[in-house]
């Protein structure tokens, strides 16, 4: 007679099972009434949910549990008093939906309806014009729920514990953008935010195989991450370096090259795009409807403060050569800039512009694995050079 272990049968069964799918949202539909407009999101089952709207600019959000979307992460809608939508992951558990207004509006009720004949349930609110005033008030400001609630953003339980015995200098690695936040669309249509991200994939494992860094990640998938909370992790993890990578866009199409950013000693920009295009990273919680409000308060003197920029600054520099072996950079390398993200006071940190993803050769160049290897080879010898100076500066 045959004998089968029971729970060898269960891990059987278990293997063989479907991982339940995510719930599913389809691309938002709208209808015009007398008096509101009213907006629709298909789901697949019924959701908890919570819909506000911001002011600066005009916005309305919808927060769902986590979901996959249908439909692009930015796009146009053609509808009454709605611009643009971005959809994406918010925090872990967490979707969210941002809609750019025309103006400022007022929800006035919203719902989930049962299943249609589709099998799909319906969202709906419904929203209509208001002024300036009521649209910045408090009451303008609270959120329309649903009974059962959403999970709250929480991001400091994302990051892994660091072992603290290891002495290997710990590298941060900030793939920019993410989630809600697509960051600059390339000529082809791609996102900043997955160019980041396959970048700083491919240098974590570098600096891993070469056995001389500890790493960790900002993010390892699509996510968003309020600014102050990109640096924040890197201070709690007590980094030795932070690395933010980011891919630009420019009006002119035949401008491309690598360049490396560090904070401005004195609050001017390099100049004038430098400046324009810190304003634009600068707004990236804005984009993903998160308030910009840095969530770590800082009081140092200004000798910390200093060191850290000079030790920003000799990184930056060391990195510059190194890049020059291998890519196209600008002709001003390293740059100085306002970025939020680079105001650690306590860990040297570089933005790193990996190219132009309006220049259509630059742009096929950032989706080679080759090339994205060869960056980080780069980064991992400018490593290595910041790391030997510091040890000849603390012996002497």
């Amino acid at each position: 007679m045959l004998r089968v272990c029971f729970h060898c049968f269960l891990l059987i069964v278990m293997a063989g099972a479907p991982a339940l799918a995510k719930p599913t949202v389809e691309a938002p539909r709208s209808g015009t009434h007398a008096d509101f407009l009213r907006v629709v999101l298909d789901l697949s089952e019924a959701l908890p949910y919570r819909i506000f709207t911001l002011p600066n600019p005009p916005r309305l959000v919808v927060d769902l549990p986590e979901v996959g979307f249908k439909f692009p992460v930015s796009k146009n809608l053609k509808m009454p008093q709605v611009k643009a939508l971005r959809s994406g992951l918010f925090a872990p558990g967490l979707s969210r939906l941002v809609f750019d207004l025309e103006g400022p509006v007022k929800v006035l009720r919203a719902a989930v309806l049962p299943p249609n004949d589709r099998g799909l349930h319906r969202l709906y609110f419904d929203i209509a014009p208001t002024d300036n005033k009521s649209f910045a008030s408090k009451e303008a400001r609270k959120a329309l729920t649903s009974k059962k609630p959403l999970p709250k953003a929480v991001y400091a339980s994302a990051v892994p514990s660091i072992p603290i015995a290891d002495r290997r200098p710990l590298i941060v690695i900030d793939a920019g953008h993410g989630g809600p936040d697509p960051g600059a669309i390339s000529v082809s249509g791609a996102y900043e935010k997955d160019i980041t991200l396959a970048f700083a994939k491919i240098l974590a494992d570098t600096l891993r195989r070469s056995n001389k860094y500890r790493v960790l990640m900002t993010r390892d998938r699509d996510i968003f991450l309020p600014l102050a909370e990109r640096y924040a992790v890197a201070e709690r993890a007590d980094a030795d370096l932070f690395i933010s990578l980011h891919a630009n866009i420019h009006a002119k199409s035949s401008i491309k090259g690598a360049s490396v950013f560090t904070l401005s000693e004195r609050g001017a920009d390099s100049d004038a795009d430098a400046a324009a295009l810190a304003a634009k990273e600068n707004g990236a919680d804005a984009v993903a409807g998160a308030a910009s409000v840095d969530q770590v308060a800082h009081i140092l003197g200004d000798l910390m403060r200093r060191e850290t920029m000079n030790l920003s600054k000799n990184y930056a520099n060391r990195l510059v050569g190194e890049l020059a072996k291998e890519t196209v950079l600008l002709r001003n390398t390293h740059r100085y800039a306002g970025f939020r993200v680079l105001k650690s006071p306590v860990v040297p940190s570089v933005l790193l512009e990996i190219g132009y993803l309006s220049n259509r050769t630059e742009e096929r160049l950032l989706h080679q694995k080759k090339h994205r290897q060869k960056i980080s080879k780069a980064i991992l010898r400018a490593l290595d050079s910041f790391f030997l100076w510091q040890e000849a500066v603390n012996r002497s």
